[in-house]
Parts: structure tokens; sequence; C-alpha cells
């Protein structure tokens, strides 16, 4: 979990039960009970997955409540965790990419998970088949079309606060919202409605990695048990909702699916991160003899915006070399000179990236021509990210570069070009039967405790502690 998340939530003194012991079910207990959970996954007609901040520990994301948890470390008087990379570049482990799979065979129907990660949308799960209850961390939303924006660096805000950018929408350009609910927020009907259907529909409903504490959102899978569905729990801690369970599975989380996928004949599909930027030239109208012309390194998601994956770039002129290099480190990447129009040329851009990529950098060749014969084109997005992510599999290694689109600015002479790039490329292999490094899988990462079942009116009021 992001610890700036932790720092941002109101204060509140009772946070519940923190720090309590991890059970280890034993190795032949262990794989009886992955192949009872595969045997009901593959006779279930309506499966949903119910998860939190357990799956993520893996990505090198702190949670609340385990051994080593933020508000256990905090209770105890210790120093916070510190985080394996930073928030922005942790990527789906493999229980997210599990679920994915099982998405798109048509197995998993959908998922509701408590994490403001982000890490379901960046799995593959489509935004139709999932339920953030508690928010995400790299969403915004319009608060007059309703519009969502999924960024590539973490809102700087929570609490359902303006963040100072606007909707894109030419017809709206309402003021847009974080997503991420604080103590007192109600959770969204947008989120509830959708995840109460599917826990009534559900004949299986899978909790994964979650300590089933915070109401309401933990009363949720208990609509499948009322209606006749079967509950399991995957959890390396116990949970008030133990004796509901059909099936009590203390274990890695990542472990059990990756034994569940194995036992399915299912593989595991890699995770193939792709980031975007925008490059940016405009010039004088005026056709002098030179050209001042700036180049401008940037977010896809406006100007103002942080792009978060790169350190610093290198700008070098090879069909030039009269003209300086330049080092660029602050945001946003600018480089400015004085070039004559009637020569095009080359300017090669090394973009140095930060932690968290797979690969150190990548080079641009971009041209630079005053004579308005540059191609405008659009590729598609989508078509763009597919060949890209094939090519990266295909060649077990990132870095790989494809623009996008490339288009004529409208209030002055220039252009924009957008671009793709495969900054990190993980793999998740390693089946049931192999030994895996413990890992704190123990709780939801949202507030408060329950120690007694609520009634269903509860269902959609704000998070509280219950004793």
């Amino acid at each position: 979990m992001s610890l700036g998340y932790a720092e941002k939530l109101s204060y509140r003194e009772d946070i519940g039960n923190v720090g309590m012991s991890e059970l280890f079910d034993p190795p032949h207990t262990l794989q009886a009970k992955i192949e009872e959970l595969a045997k009901l996954i593959e006779e279930s007609k309506h499966l949903v997955a119910f998860t939190g901040a357990g799956i993520s520990t893996s990505c090198g994301i702190p949670d609340f409540r385990g051994p080593t948890g933020i508000w256990t470390l905090q209770r105890q008087g210790k120093p916070l965790p510190k985080a394996d990379m930073p928030f922005h570049r942790a990527m789906p482990g493999l229980t997210h990419m599990a679920l994915a799979e099982l998405e798109k065979a048509g197995i998993l129907k959908f998922v509701i998970s408590q994490n403001i990660d982000g890490l379901h949308l960046r799995s593959g799960i489509p935004r139709e088949k999932l339920a953030e209850l508690h928010g995400n961390s790299f969403r915004e939303i319009c608060s007059s079309c309703g519009k969502e924006y999924v960024r590539d660096f973490e809102v700087e805000t929570i609490g359902l606060k303006e963040t100072g950018r606007r909707c894109s929408d030419l017809n709206c350009g309402g003021k847009l919202k974080d997503t991420v609910l604080d103590w007192e927020d109600a959770l969204p009907s947008k989120e509830m409605n959708p995840a109460e259907k599917h826990c009534k529909m559900a004949d299986l409903i899978i909790c994964l990695g979650t300590s089933l504490q915070i109401t309401p959102a933990c009363n949720l899978p208990l609509k499948s048990v009322r209606g006749g569905g079967k509950l399991v729990i995957v959890n390396l801690q116990p949970t008030p909702k133990d004796k509901k369970a059909a099936l009590l599975i203390h274990a890695q989380v990542d472990k059990v699916i990756a034994g569940v996928m194995q036992f399915l004949n299912y593989k595991i599909p890699p995770f193939v991160r792709v980031d975007c930027i925008q490059v940016s030239l405009s010039y004088p109208s005026k056709k002098k003899r030179y050209a001042k012309w700036k180049l401008r390194i940037s977010s896809v998601h406006g100007n103002n915006a942080a792009l978060p994956f790169i350190k610093s770039v290198e700008a070098s002129f090879p069909d030039r070399p009269h003209l300086k290099s330049a080092f660029l480190t602050d945001q946003p990447f600018k480089l400015q000179r004085e070039t004559l129009r009637s020569k095009p040329f080359r300017v090669f851009l090394k973009l140095n990236f930060g932690n968290g990529c797979d690969c150190s950098s990548v080079q641009l060749d971009y041209p630079i021509d005053f004579q308005d014969t540059i191609e405008y084109f659009e590729h598609g997005k989508g078509n763009v990210i597919e060949t890209l992510r094939n090519r990266a599999l295909e060649d077990a290694t990132c870095g790989h570069v494809s623009p996008i689109q490339r288009k004529q600015m409208l209030h002055s002479k220039g252009t924009y070009t957008d671009y793709a790039i495969v900054t990190s490329l993980v793999r998740h292999e390693y089946m049931a039967s192999e030994p895996i490094s413990p890992i704190s899988n123990g709780t939801t990462e949202k507030r408060g405790i329950e120690s007694i079942e609520v009634e269903e009116e509860d269902l959609g009021k704000r998070m509280k502690v219950e004793s």
C-alpha cells in the first residue's frame, strides 16, 4: 500500500485488531484444499472474487494489519516499512494475472476489490467487471459527466476531493475528483450496486487475502451464502466470517492460486507494462530563415501532470554536431534551440528511467521539419500497445517503442506525438509445489473491524469499526 495513502487518511483511534498471528496449513492438507478449490471453481456457474491487501503484498505493497503492516507497526511504535519500489511502479502479481486469465476464459464473472492500488485494472480485468469499493489511487472522475481517467501517477488527494484538473471533454470541462475514500465517505453506488448484484448471483465467492473486517464491504460475500452459494476464504489470519466458509485455507494467496491454475491447466500470463509519453514541437509561424523552436517531453495526461517513470532526458543532434547537447532533469522536460528552417534534422532523445523499470533507458529518433511535410497519423492506442506487448513477449525484453499518433497543434505551429514504451516485463511461472518465500498476506487495507454480523440494510453506508 502507498505509505502516502496511510498518512492522508483522517486520524482514527479505533482501527481494530492488528498484528494477529499467521496460520499455515500443513503441506498435505494444503494440497488437498487447493484441489478442492479447483474443483469448486471448475463446477461453478457464477464465480466472484473478493480481494484484499493480501494479494498485493507480493507486489511490494505493505498491508495494514499483518505482522509487519503499517497500522501494526504504528501501534508498536516502530518505523513504517519501506516500500520495495515506488507505488506507481507496483505491478500485478501472480494472483492478479491468474484472475485476469480466468476472466478471459469466461470462468470468473466479477471481481470486487477493497484495494486502492489499481492492480486489477492493470492486470486486464475489464472495468465493467470490476468494483473498486474503496477507490483507486490512480483514477479520477469528472464531477459533472462522470467520465473516468486512469493515470500513471498517484492522484495527489484522497477523500473525493478536487484534484485541480478538469475533464478533457470539450462539451464538459468539469472538475475532476479523486476516487479514494476516507473514513467517513460513503461507498459509491457505482461500485456497490454491481458488487451486490454479482454477490447475489454468485454460486461461489472466493475471498483472497482479506481479513473481512471492514464494514459494510465484508458482508457482501454473505449474500451468496444466503442464496445457497459457497464461500471460500484464503487468508493467513482468522476472519469473522470463517464459520460461514465452505472451505477455509490458511496459506499464501499466490501459492494457492498457482496450484489452482496448475490443476485447472491454465497458464498464468505474464504482465507487460506499457507507459506513454508525449513529445511536442512548437515554432513560430513566420517563415524566417531561422526558427526558434521548443521541444517538450511530458505526460499524455496533460502539461501539469507528472511523468513519474522518467528520471532525466538526454538530447543530442547527430545531423547538427555544432548544436550543444542537453541533459534535462526538471519536469516537464524542455529544450529550446534556433536552427535553419530549410534543413530538416533529427534529435536523439535518450529517456532515462527511474526505479521500478526493467530497463534503464530507451532512445527516440525524433524528426524536426519546419516545411509542414511531417506526416500526421493515428495508429490506435490499443493496437500499438498490443503489438508492443507481443514483441516484448517474443523477445523477452522491454524497451520497445512505437509512436501512437502525431497531430497538428490547434493554435500554433507544431506537432504533438504520443509514444508507447514497454518499461517492464514480469513472468509468473512457479507452481504450487515449488518453495515460495514467506509473504505477509494477511489483511485488507481498509478501515475497521467486525466481530458480529451486520444486517443487509448496512450495506452501502459509511465504512466503520464495529465492536
